[in-house]
């Protein structure tokens, strides 16, 4: 039989977790747990197994408990769970992708086992992400006792699990910041910079896509430093040192953005010279 799980929190990520877990029989959803019993039970009605539970006293011993709490909640929803329920040779892990699982040390001293399962995707739809969750790549760490349960259950659901250093946790995630947030962020500056020129933005955004579109593409087929390509790959240093001056005169910060990305892309023009 199954192991039993109690999913504390059961915002978008629980619920679809709970979803996959119950429907491909991983795990036996046994209870949830919210901040109300109304949102407890429909997070029960969505994920099609268990019982609502009003308070960590109504939780019942489980193989694995869930902690699908926003950040700033795990330690605290943690040390809760600790003192409410007998954690001895059972699995308890969270979600995020910013906390390594060392911030589970209460469940630890209770002799659980560890981990962290940081899915790496939106979760805006749950009942969409439930319905082609394969191949989604989930970060995980932990206890090697706990990723031996979890791993064979999260590829059973259809994700392909990583293993990350616990240590470089907060670096793991900023990849994401930079690869999502912070792309956008250029992009902003490139539009921006399109429209300071007169051009206005619907056009701007039209002329910048094939740009970006085809570098990304470039940069996941080929790697960062083949896909470089402009003033710098060049070695045109003095149409940038135009350009930074011209920016900065422009605005200030958006210079500063473009000269804090001039190092690093002379270091990735200098890695493409060597290859």
């Amino acid at each position: 039989m199954a192991a039993t799980l109690n999913l504390i929190g059961a915002g978008h990520v629980g619920r679809a977790l709970g979803r996959l877990f119950a429907t491909h029989g991983c795990f036996q959803v046994q209870q949830v747990l919210t901040r109300s019993a109304s949102s407890a039970q429909q997070a029960v009605a969505f994920i099609g197994a268990g019982s609502a539970a009003a308070a960590y006293e109504e939780l019942r011993p489980a193989g694995v408990h869930v902690l699908a709490v926003g950040d700033d909640q795990i330690v605290a929803a943690c040390a809760a769970l600790a003192r409410a329920v007998p954690l001895r040779d059972s699995i308890v892990f969270h979600c995020s992708g910013a906390l390594a699982s060392d911030c589970l040390q209460a469940a630890r001293d209770q002799g659980a086992l560890v981990a962290s399962v940081h899915p790496i995707r939106s979760f805006a739809d749950p009942a969409a992400v439930a319905a082609q969750f394969d191949g989604t790549f989930c970060g995980i760490e932990g206890d090697a006792g706990a990723l031996a349960v979890l791993t064979p259950a999260l590829q059973v659901i259809g994700a392909q699990p990583v293993p990350i250093d616990a240590s470089a946790k907060t670096v793991y995630h900023a990849a994401a910041v930079f690869a999502s947030n912070y792309l956008v962020t250029v992009l902003d500056a490139a539009l921006r910079a399109y429209q300071a020129a007169g051009i206005p933005e619907p056009v701007a955004r039209r002329m910048a896509q094939p740009l970006a579109t085809e570098s990304m593409a470039n940069v996941f087929r080929l790697g960062a430093a083949a896909a470089l390509s402009g003033p710098i790959a060049r070695g045109d240093l003095a149409t940038v040192a135009r350009q930074q001056d011209a920016v900065e005169r422009w605005d200030a910060d958006t210079g500063a953005l473009y000269r804090a990305l001039v190092g690093p892309t002379v270091e990735l023009a200098r890695q493409k010279q060597r290859k």
